[in-house]
């Protein structure tokens, strides 16, 4: 499952990157190499950096415990 982990985690940095400089230089990134925002390899990457997202907000607590971050409570 760490594969995943870290699939979902390059997916986040990619997208945040992405709308980094959207919002600082207004250039799309991921529309510039896939051909617009339309384009659909354009929206496949975006449905995935957004599934991502999900994916990780939904598996935060089970994510900590299976990389050993979780908080012992003795």
């Amino acid at each position: 499952m760490k594969i995943v982990d870290i699939i979902a985690a390059v997916l986040l940095i990619v997208g945040g990157l992405n709308w980094g400089l959207v919002g600082l230089f207004q250039f799309d990134m991921v529309a510039t190499i896939f051909g617009g925002q339309g384009a659909l390899l354009s929206r496949v990457v975006y449905g995935l950096v957004g599934a991502s997202a999900v994916f990780q907000a939904l598996q935060w607590k089970a994510i900590q415990h299976r990389w050993g971050l979780a908080e012992s409570h003795t």
